[in-house]
């Protein structure tokens, strides 16, 4: 009888367990719930749509006229001057801005690190143009940008330097968003920076102290080793806001003068809204997104291998 109710008790609890389980289940899934349907909604589907789309000739504006064209859409893309000049032009917007953001981010965190006077003016200083509107920035740097009465070209007379053309030169008006991108969007990796500062050990730097090595020599052989992981992090999601580059040559130049701030997002937008090509903007999509998987994945690989 006793063994008999032994296994009785065990069936019991058993069953008791597995409907915790699935009580726990449900709760976990209930909570993730609404982040898997916001991913469905507003990314696996739209990409789906735009692989779908990328084969068709659509004009956004008679969605009933929708006609099946096979790959003359990618055929185009890659015959198209314009999609290699937006291409080069984010990649080259990239390839500056990724490292001289993440370099002024890094010296920024080393500065408000320190035990200065003021140091928490310092940090909402550099880090309030990051949560400013892009829209917001972009008109400011319009004004300050002008050629006749901006406040830049006003500080250039007074050292006798003559008035610069800025957004409304070739040459210079690539170079005009990327000093503006990195002065709105340092101040965020410098926080990420400054966390992982704060995360070193002072006993390390006490000890290397004692040992004799100065201040640049903690630096290179303590402070930037111990920021790999951060460092790694930092480079790419910097990568990736980069290469998605839209408001800014969007709002002040509208991808001139000349072509030479037009870039990938800014095509796709121009392409399906403005001209109403949905399908050709979804061909350009469909390319964009595999340069940035490609990109992502070769980071993650660089440094994991590291």
């Amino acid at each position: 009888m006793q063994t008999a109710w032994g296994v009785v008790e065990h069936k019991i609890k058993q069953a008791s367990l597995r409907r915790q389980k699935r009580r726990e289940s449900v709760v976990g899934y209930s909570f993730i719930a609404p982040s898997v349907i916001l991913l469905l909604v507003f990314l696996v589907l739209p990409f789906m749509f735009a692989v779908l789309f990328g084969f068709t000739k659509f004009n956004l504006l008679r969605p009933d006229k929708i006609q099946f064209i096979g790959l003359d859409n990618y055929k185009l893309l890659f015959q198209d001057s314009l999609f290699y000049k937006s291409l080069f032009n984010t990649l080259y917007f990239t390839v500056i801005v990724v490292p001289v953001q993440s370099a002024v981010a890094f010296m920024l965190a080393l500065l408000v690190n320190h035990q200065l006077k003021l140091r928490n003016v310092y940090r909402i200083a550099y880090f309030s143009p990051v949560v400013t509107s892009m829209t917001v920035i972009a008109i400011l740097w319009i004004s300050l940008y002008n050629p006749n009465e901006g406040l830049i070209n006003s500080a250039l007379n007074f050292f006798g330097i003559p008035k610069q053309p800025f957004l409304r030169s070739a040459d210079q008006a690539m170079h005009s968003i990327i000093f503006m991108s990195v002065w709105q969007a340092a101040g965020y990796q410098m926080m990420i920076f400054l966390a992982g500062l704060q995360g070193i050990s002072k006993d390390i730097y006490e000890a290397s102290s004692i040992d004799g090595a100065n201040r640049f020599q903690q630096l290179r052989f303590i402070t930037i080793p111990s920021l790999y992981n951060v460092t790694a992090f930092v480079l790419t999601i910097t990568t990736i806001q980069a290469v998605k580059l839209f408001v800014q040559p969007y709002i002040m130049t509208n991808g001139g003068p000349e072509n030479t701030t037009r870039t990938l997002a800014l095509l796709i937008y121009q392409q399906g809204f403005q001209f109403r090509n949905a399908g050709y903007a979804s061909a350009i999509s469909v390319i964009f997104f595999l340069i940035v998987v490609v990109i992502s994945f070769s980071m993650k690989k660089f440094f994991r291998d590291k």
